[in-house]
């Protein structure tokens, strides 16, 4: 039977620690929003919809990771060590300069051990992961860009995780949105960009050895079961390390919610355990080297559509305690 090689174990075994994602949200936009590609987003979006309250743009970066540490110190106990997760749009639109101030700033404070950075694969180049690398290589030189200083903190475990703190390395992840292989689909969902150019972004990344995820969506319009399922092939060919991926939720007020209610037929929709069923034979042909960092989202009731069947109040935790099972032939 397959297994699940997750995301999480990766780090607990690399770096003996839970290493717990904290958001934050630094005033990012994206081509598909700002009128440079589009405007209003891709037709399922609304970042309001997947991340925490604490999470705001009008808060500093410090002041954002302060308060998300506190909230997982109570929600995950276990949690030693945090890493930066810039997820709202799209975290590398912006000057190098720019970049340069806002990851330091993140990269400053004591028990942050590195940093995620979702963005888009038309919104990188060269110089950007150059940038990166630097950070984690470790000659990155945080503390003069930081926008922050901060005091030093008694209960920050001292040298880090990376290479018994012998260096400033630190942990980078860049998290592509990719979200179909199919240009059609993405075409269809107003992406702005094709999956050659996402397929040059992974392709730059990995040759710059910076450790990438890459986000997908099941049951947008348009995709068979059968063409979804084939996905797994296209992915074996991306140097990635890990994927996500996420049912389609269906927002209220997006364009995908009007689009929903005009052409329903056009939408495969996954109960739940439709969509374990599918996730366990999606697993099964992935790469044995893919780990999974989700595999299903959650999106609070207040956002959802009522055009859309919901599985009820039900946390990720439980689904993968029952996709487990699927995969171990339990369940």
């Amino acid at each position: 039977m397959a297994e699940l090689n997750s995301f999480v174990e990766y780090f607990r075994k690399k770096y003996g620690a839970r290493l717990q994602k904290v958001v934050v949200d630094a005033g990012f936009t994206c081509p598909n929003r700002d009128g440079s590609k589009g405007v209003g987003g891709c037709s399922f979006c609304d970042n309001n919809a997947f991340h925490p309250n604490y999470c705001t743009p009008d808060k500093s970066l410090f002041q954002q990771i302060e308060e998300g540490i506190e909230f997982h110190t109570v929600r995950y106990r276990h949690a030693q060590r945090y890493i930066a997760y810039f997820q709202p749009y799209s975290n590398t639109y912006a000057p190098v300069d720019k970049l340069r101030e806002l990851y330091a700033t993140a990269l400053s404070h004591p028990l942050i051990e590195g940093i995620v950075v979702g963005t888009r694969p038309d919104c990188i180049d060269e110089e950007k992961l150059d940038l990166l690398a630097s950070i984690q290589e470790g000659v990155f030189d945080y503390d003069k860009y930081a926008l922050h200083k901060p005091t030093p903190n008694k209960d920050a475990l001292s040298g880090g995780l990376l290479n018994n703190g012998e260096s400033g390395k630190k942990i980078v992840i860049v998290e592509y949105g990719i979200e179909s292989c199919y240009n059609k689909t993405l075409e269809r969902i107003g992406r702005g960009h094709n999956f050659e150019q996402a397929r040059g972004a992974v392709e730059l990344t990995a040759s710059k050895g910076i450790t990438q995820c890459a986000h997908f969506i099941f049951g947008l319009p348009g995709e068979s079961l059968s063409m979804m399922q084939n996905e797994a092939d296209i992915i074996n060919t991306l140097p990635l390390t890990a994927v996500k991926f996420h049912q389609l939720q269906i927002i209220k007020g997006t364009r995908m919610e009007q689009e929903y209610r005009l052409h329903p037929e056009d939408f495969h929709y996954f109960s739940l355990d439709a969509y374990l069923d599918f996730m366990a034979e999606f697993i099964s042909k992935l790469r044995a080297d893919i780990f999974i960092d989700r595999f299903a989202s959650e999106v609070p009731p207040r956002y959802l559509s009522s055009l859309q069947k919901s599985w009820g109040l039900i946390r990720y935790q439980e689904l993968l305690a029952m996709l487990r099972q699927r995969l171990s032939g339990k369940l």
